[in-house]
């Protein structure tokens, strides 16, 4: 598998700049995997992730993600992990911009020749 690096996890963000969470099962594990996002608190796996993220893109008109240049990554093995804090630009189908910059921590594991995410976990800042 190519390396794990910003290029690569930066695809990441872009998928999900598209708004369908369905394009992004390129990069996810299958299985009971847990991923933590804004709302709901946690998901337990994949399909879980993609359903309920499919639900929260509805309330997208656009998004644009970038990882700042605070991106940390660490190989270990069949294991990579990573850090960073990543700026979203989104207006809301209602017309409100979204602007912010939440923290990403994700961990992603070598299967069959690609990197995909076993974990992960964003959160916005309380204000």
């Amino acid at each position: 598998a190519p390396p794990v690096d910003r290029a690569y996890l930066q695809s990441v963000w872009d998928g999900w700049g598209t708004l369908d969470a369905a394009h992004q099962t390129r990069f996810y594990a299958q299985g009971p995997h847990v991923y933590f996002d804004e709302a709901p608190l946690k998901y337990d796996s994949w399909g879980a992730y993609e359903r309920g993220s499919a639900e929260i893109l509805k309330t997208f008109k656009s998004a644009k993600f970038t990882i700042n240049n605070d991106l940390k990554i660490h190989p270990a093995g069949n294991l990579v992990w990573a850090t960073a804090t990543v700026d979203q630009d989104a207006t809301l189908t209602d017309g409100k911009m979204d602007v912010t910059t939440f923290r990403w921590t994700v961990i992603l594991t070598r299967e069959n020749s690609q990197w995909l995410i076993v974990h992960e976990h964003v959160s916005r800042p309380t204000e």
